[in-house]
């Protein structure tokens, strides 16, 4: 589809609608970090960046652009590891970051209503001041919430908890043609015709754009204790979990990690962690409303891993023993990206029981391939994140093997039932395994949702399932 070319006119249009001209940028005035996301793999300006705060400017600059035909891309913290955020069709950016207020707290109802713009750990530090507990857990905690409705992000709580989507209750939404919707609400369950909001969450700024989220909570537990829990081999560990999920003492988080990766952090943080004698680890974590409930829980759970194989079981049942382990966590993406020169990221989903095998077969292709690949993930959950880096390869054999790595990677992950992305969308990037991995027909279907949302194809055009 062909575009209209963004001119002096629409810059004018675009400063009648914010008044605060500093809120407006082109040209030389747009910052390189508005051309990529994370991983900076998709590469692309967009002609003009608005900050918008509010719903309404919003919805000017999107029926504008969709009479115009304009593309908009729409942006939260640009955390995105996929270029789903990424304007590829150049035009217009929407950075919603300035839309960030916490709008209300309803502790009647447990839930709290937010502009798009909130980061995740803004949040969080918001709610549990007060007593309560947004579950959804993602790595990266800068991002911001619209972003996590965008791709449904998961994290490491969602093997007891579950995902984003779990925790929406209602969404303001902005319509490419700019029409402003309210979907859902306060209500716990809804049975009233499509359900439209559970479409947008997930759809990657495709279909319309949250300006407003009611978000799901609970009490905040009192007490968490957390289980570090070396194994000689990583197929013991993988084994291990699903024993712990048969139990019925569920933990939040189930982790894996490998040796490697544990160094890099290491030199990443400049900090030892616990232990990194052992080939491969598991991370657990238990919470409850005392010491007393939980002790057992993860008592017997400590007696299972014994019992599996396991080297040793750590115990960290303090804040200052816990928070060291979940910070090294936490950075594991940024300490293996500061061990190369440049990486790509897999993030398939399988069937728990096959995590292991896909592990086992990130370590046959490295050496295949004479690249490394480095992975961790939710074990709970079978969401791998998988990295391939480049080294010192030189650019031309980086891109043969990059792509060998990925189709090899993907192909995979089919033939053990798996999925293209766990929690980090398809965005850009992954268009082509998307496109392998479902049926026409569902591509299809997938295609004339977006019609019917973007008549004009104007939002976030060229990710997902558009061509």
């Amino acid at each position: 589809m062909s575009y209209k070319v963004f001119d002096e006119r629409d810059l004018a249009f675009l400063h009648s609608v914010v008044a605060d001209n500093e809120r407006v940028l082109s040209g030389d005035a747009i910052n390189e970090d508005y051309s990529h996301d994370e991983l900076g793999g998709t590469l692309s300006y967009p002609s003009a960046v608005v900050k918008v705060r509010s719903e309404e400017e919003i919805s000017e600059i999107l029926k504008y652009a969709s009479e115009q035909k304009l593309p908009v891309t729409p942006r939260g913290a640009g955390t995105g590891l996929v270029g789903g955020g990424v304007a590829v069709e150049h035009g217009i950016m929407l950075d919603l970051g300035l839309m960030n207020k916490i709008l209300e707290l309803d502790e009647e109802n447990l839930t709290i209503t937010v502009e798009p713009g909130v980061l995740l750990m803004d949040l969080a530090e918001y709610v549990e001041g007060k007593g309560y507990f947004y579950p959804p857990d993602p790595g990266e905690k800068s991002a911001t919430i619209g972003g996590n409705i965008s791709t449904n992000a998961g994290g490491m709580r969602a093997v007891k908890y579950g995902v984003t989507r779990d925790y929406v209750r209602g969404l303001n939404v902005a319509l490419p043609t700019g029409v402003l919707l309210e979907l859902g609400g306060k209500v716990v369950k809804n049975s009233s015709g499509y359900d439209i909001k559970d479409l947008i969450i997930g759809s990657e700024g495709t279909l319309g754009i949250v300006t407003r989220a009611t978000l799901k909570l609970l009490p905040l537990p009192e007490k968490t204790v957390s289980l570090l829990v070396p194994f000689p081999t990583l197929s013991e560990a993988i084994q291990t979990v699903q024993l712990i999920l048969k139990s019925k003492n569920l933990p939040t988080a189930i982790e894996f990690m490998e040796r490697e990766v544990i160094i890099d952090t290491e030199n990443y943080l400049g900090k030892k962690f616990p232990d990194n004698r052992s080939n491969a680890y598991l991370l657990l974590k238990f919470d409850g409303s005392s010491l007393e409930e939980i002790e057992k829980a993860y008592g017997e759970v400590a007696e299972l891993c014994l019992d599996a194989g396991a080297v040793d079981v750590l115990v960290s049942d303090t804040r200052e023993r816990e928070e060291p382990i979940w910070k090294a966590r936490g950075v594991f993406l940024e300490a293996i990206k500061a061990s190369t020169t440049y990486m790509d990221e897999v993030d398939i989903v399988v069937p728990r029981s096959r995590v292991a095998e896909l592990v086992e077969y990130t370590h046959e292709l490295q050496k295949e391939l004479g690249v490394r690949i480095k992975s961790f993930g939710h074990a709970g959950d079978g969401n791998l994140h998988i990295y391939i880096l480049k080294d010192d390869l030189s650019d031309t054999e980086w891109e043969k093997k990059l792509l060998l790595a990925m189709e090899k990677l993907y192909e995979k992950g089919r033939e053990f039932d798996g999925q293209v992305s766990g929690e980090h969308g398809i965005g850009f990037a992954k268009k082509p395994y998307l496109k392998k991995a479902l049926a026409p027909e569902l591509m299809g279907i997938m295609r004339e949702i977006k019609h019917v949302f973007d008549p004009n194809n104007i939002l976030n055009p060229h990710k997902v399932c558009d061509e």
